[in-house]
């Protein structure tokens, strides 16, 4: 067992006191049983004495003693002068606590206190059971407070609340209130405080005080705080400014600053000061003006800040458009900032010299441009100068080649169709010095390109960087214009239609590597045929390129097989459903167009107005008298000549061009006839003054259709449209 280190000794263990009478008094001794000096110290508690009291109702001599050597005593005096507990009458257990700062050790001894009836007063006891009350303007808050009588009389009691405004109390800041003995009750005062304007915001002290015949006056003493709430309007008039202020129309050098009225209304419970700031980034285009001090702002009023802007003017020019942004702060941002926190001002400074003067100038500028630019049709420098009667994409559509009557070729970048600010025009490949009536891709390697030309003269043209770009020129009779160009997939050799009906076969192949060589290319045609119609088109049907249809005056459309005689014209006139409308002498089929996917299904188009899809397959492979028409239309280009028609590869969209100056799009199903639902086609392009066009050309690239066009005003067209793959043709697997 440790050993107590403080010895202490309480005389007498009962005491009695009487409330108003003399104290009453008791020796608490104190023994060092440690071994070092100590002093120490007394402190008396008493059950049921209320926590915030203060230890006033006893006295202790001394209040702390001297250091004491080990073994020597201290004896404290201690006087009760007041009832622990006001009003208590009975047995009180007090308890007297020893303690050290020297010693860990503390020891305690209990006495017995009679407390009799006192003949002093006895003050009451409030208790606020909230101290800090937190309200907004215009809402109502109740303040309640506990009234305790803690004497064995009974008394009448009044309240009286003051600090806050009289107006703000519901009836009154007094009650009257009686109490019984050892009586409680809670009285409410409540508060009604006023809207923003009489009740700025910030803490109001308050005070309850109760006072009764029996005894002396008691306080309790609280605050209320006033929310701030509520905004400040910020506004500007105008928002807007010019400089000069009027007659902007004509030459004017005044430069007078102009003003706006920065406003700030009050709405809310706070004592405010505004500071204005301009910001912006034609800020440092201005001189401003601002008050030197910050705008003063009671709750409720309306305070004004002006402001004055200046700008340098331009000679000439447009109009500069300034932006300033006026910012306010407030001083007190409990609230947030002002609503809205800025106000944006434009100033509009006019140019000296008014912008109508040089509007003139700068559109023939302008047009000037445009005049010299590839956007001009009829710019000499840029495109062709007369009418485009072929075009051609190459394999990968990334070019179009192009032949008109200017006797010119001209190489076209696919992309440059769709950016207004790049030139379409790549080159001009040559000058042919005749007009150039077709052109044809060399199909392999796309490096060559043929052209036929009015005088019956077939060229050959290098596409690539290398010089000559001329690379071999032929013809069998002079003057015999070439309609039609027709390579072998192998590129290997080439047919040529004529207006005398020739069609003329020609080794490409050894004739070019002859000229690459050296050698001597005889250039005499391995093949002829003979037609007794002009021939405007020409096209391998089926597959092997054997059998080559020809199509053109008299509405004639014959198929010449190949593999029978090399020197031997064979036409072969389908009658019945299989032969083509029979025609005058100012009857033509301008052009046939096969699916290089699907080799069987064709397309020939007249003068008539007629579109046709053919079903070749029947007669070639199946062996019947008749080619089958699948589908034939005349409303296409309103009844008018169709120069040309162009299959996609995969036989799923037919592009065509009129003499109606449009360009349309067909899209067709799987058996190649025209989908239900465009029935009427899709109008791609019109050219200027409904000039006919003489040759489109269609490929489908990623997620379009592409389709290009030359036309008798002078232009290339390169269009594109939206694949339709929801009608089931096109189908990417």
């Amino acid at each position: 067992m440790v050993d107590n280190l403080i010895d202490t000794t309480v005389a007498p263990k009962q005491l009695r006191f009487k409330p108003g009478g003399l104290p009453a008094s008791f020796e608490v001794k104190v023994v060092n049983d440690s071994d070092r000096f100590a002093s120490f110290q007394v402190e008396v508690t008493a059950a049921g004495v209320d926590a915030d009291r203060l230890p006033d109702w006893y006295k202790i001599s001394p209040e702390v003693s001297t250091k004491k050597p080990p073994g020597d005593v201290t004896h404290f005096q201690v006087a009760i002068v007041d009832n622990p507990v006001p009003g208590f009458v009975g047995l009180m257990n007090l308890t007297v606590r020893v303690f050290s700062m020297e010693l860990p050790d503390e020891d305690r001894e209990v006495l017995r206190l009679i407390l009799e009836q006192g003949t002093g007063s006895i003050p009451l006891k409030l208790d606020l059971p909230v101290r800090e009350f937190q309200e907004y303007p215009a809402n109502e808050d109740e303040i309640p407070v506990r009234v305790y009588n803690p004497s064995q009389l009974e008394t009448h009691v009044t309240l009286k609340l003051s600090g806050l405004d009289p107006t703000w109390i519901v009836d009154g800041t007094e009650r009257q209130l009686y109490l019984p003995p050892n009586g409680q009750v809670t009285e409410t005062f409540i508060c009604q405080i006023p809207d923003i304007s009489q009740a700025p915001s910030r803490i109001y002290p308050f005070a309850i005080a109760a006072t009764h015949r029996h005894g002396s006056p008691t306080q309790v003493e609280g605050t209320l705080e006033v929310l701030p709430m509520g905004l400040v309007e910020f506004s500007a008039t105008p928002k807007q400014q010019q400089i000069p202020a009027k007659r902007t129309w004509i030459p004017n050098w005044r430069n007078s600053p102009v003003p706006y009225t920065l406003e700030f209304e009050n709405h809310s419970n706070l004592q405010q000061q505004v500071t204005v700031t301009i910001q912006g980034e034609d800020k440092e285009d201005c001189t401003l003006e601002l008050p030197d001090k910050p705008a003063e702002l009671n709750p409720g009023q309306t305070a004004q800040a002006p402001l004055r802007v200046q700008a340098r003017r331009h000679l000439w020019g447009r109009k500069k458009e300034l932006s300033l942004e006026a910012m306010a702060t407030l001083s007190d941002q409990r609230l947030g900032n002002t609503n809205p926190t800025s106000q944006f001002l434009k100033l509009d400074v006019y140019p000296i010299i008014p912008t109508w003067l040089l509007l003139g100038g700068g559109l023939l500028l302008l047009y000037f441009i445009w005049w010299l630019s590839w956007l001009n049709p009829d710019n000499k420098f840029f495109g062709h100068h007369d009418a485009v009667n072929s075009v051609q994409f190459n394999g990968m559509s990334q070019n179009v080649v192009s032949g008109s009557n200017d006797q010119s070729l001209i190489k076209w970048r696919v992309d440059g169709f769709f950016n207004y600010f790049a030139n379409p025009e790549v080159e001009k490949i040559a000058k042919t010095g005749k007009a150039v009536r077709v052109i044809r891709y060399k199909p392999v390697d796309n490096n060559v390109v043929a052209a036929g030309l009015e005088n019956g003269e077939i060229q050959l043209l290098n596409l690539l960087a290398e010089t000559p770009k001329l690379m071999m020129s032929f013809s069998q009779e002079k003057d015999d214009r070439v309609l039609a160009l027709e390579f072998t997939d192998d590129s290997r050799y080439l047919f040529s239609g004529h207006g005398s009906g020739l069609i003329l076969g020609w080794d490409i192949q050894q004739s070019l590597a002859d000229t690459i060589t050296g050698g001597n290319s005889s250039q005499e045609p391995l093949l002829r045929g003979q037609s007794d119609f002009a021939v405007y088109a020409l096209k391998f049907v089926g597959l092997g390129n054997q059998n080559l249809a020809v199509a053109g005056r008299f509405n004639q459309l014959v198929i010449w097989n190949l593999s029978q005689s090399e020197n031997v014209t064979v036409p072969v006139q389908y009658r019945q459903n299989g032969q083509y409308r029979p025609g005058g002498q100012d009857d033509y089929i301008f052009s046939i167009d096969v699916a290089n996917m699907k080799p069987y299904l064709m397309a020939t188009a007249d003068n008539q107005g007629y579109i046709t899809l053919w079903n070749m397959e029947s007669c070639l492979v199946e062996g019947q008298a008749s080619c089958e028409i699948i589908d034939q239309w005349q409303n296409g280009h309103g009844s008018l000549p169709v120069r040309s028609v162009a299959l996609s590869n995969g036989g799923c969209y037919l592009a065509s061009g009129g003499d109606d100056g449009r360009t349309m799009l067909w899209p067709l199903t799987t058996q190649g006839k025209r989908a239900e639902q465009y029935l009427e086609g899709i109008e791609v392009d019109k050219s200027f003054d409904n000039r006919k066009f003489n040759s489109v050309d269609i490929n489908v690239l990623n997620r379009n259709i592409l389709i290009a066009s030359g036309s008798d005003d002078t232009q290339v067209r390169v269009e594109d449209k939206k694949r339709l793959q929801e009608l089931g043709c096109d189908r990417d697997e």
